[in-house]
């Protein structure tokens, strides 16, 4: 049996979807399950259970501190082994990424696999081509943004989930690898262009004060956002690679297109 971790959330949810659609039997795990699915509290290591679970699909637990990440991930690597799992599949960032703010849990994780005995799978994920459009912030006048005129090869979540299956669904064939999964370069100009409306670029002194200032965000978060944007900024993430289109056997779902619709999608009421 196949177990996805965090099967609430967005890109888990996408995996185990496309898992069914491929008539290969899997069981979401989370904290608050729904039917059909296994609790599973990362932060109450002695209730983890993977009981007749043969391969998990780690989807990393991300939005914290990196040393609450890592220990979620321990303490699952850690059941895994105890209780018989053959194979994980690692949710991780990819390889042009470890200049983010919230590079280091990732190859934390990576390391802690690769020493588990456990045999496992690397799927170093690019930023979502979702994550991209929703960055871009609305003006008055138009879009807003501070990654300057730099790129960054950004995938769609729904190819990332799909390759996740594939890979879940036979993992002997993928034992021992790490993918580097991304997309296409996208710049905050080609949304802008592409949705009609100017453009407004700030420096990141700018940004960083205004996530600063923002009383939504956790302590960790400001310094992780500003970090997504000097990378790409500065030319970090725009690397692009064959992996995915590989694993896929397809092209890639257009990363331009869904970082548009996302954008248009949080644009304010032009009659409010």
């Amino acid at each position: 049996m196949i177990m996805v971790t965090g099967a609430t959330g967005q890109l888990a949810s996408l995996v185990l979807d496309e898992l069914a659609r491929r008539e290969v039997p899997a069981l979401g795990a989370t904290r608050t399950p729904a039917a059909h699915q296994r609790r599973l509290d990362l932060d109450d290591p002695a209730t983890i259970d993977l009981a007749g679970v043969s391969t998990v699909v780690l989807v990393s637990a991300g939005y914290a501190e990196d040393d609450q990440v890592v220990a979620r991930h321990r303490a699952l690597l850690e059941a895994a082994a105890r209780d018989g799992v053959e194979h994980v599949v690692y949710t991780s960032l990819t390889g042009a990424g470890d200049h983010l703010g919230f590079a280091l849990a990732h190859r934390a994780t990576e390391r802690l696999l690769e020493a588990s005995g456990l045999a496992w799978t690397v799927l170093r994920n690019g930023l979502y081509a979702e994550l991209v459009g929703a960055l871009l912030t609305w003006t008055p006048a138009g879009l807003r943004s501070a990654f300057g005129d730099g790129a960054v090869a950004a995938v769609a979540r729904a190819d990332l989930a799909a390759a996740a299956a594939v890979v879940a669904a036979a993992p002997a064939e993928h034992a021992g690898r790490t993918y580097d999964l991304v997309g296409e370069p996208v710049t905050a100009g080609d949304v802008a262009a592409r949705l009609g409306v100017p453009l407004e670029g700030i420096g990141l002194g700018e940004y960083r004060a205004g996530l600063l200032a923002d009383p939504a965000l956790l302590p960790f978060q400001p310094p992780m956002l500003a970090s997504i944007a000097s990378s790409v900024r500065h030319g970090f993430l725009a690397a692009t690679g064959p992996d995915l289109a590989t694993l896929l056997g397809r092209p890639l779902t257009d990363p331009l297109e869904v970082a548009v619709a996302t954008a248009a999608a949080m644009r304010p009421d032009r009659a409010a």
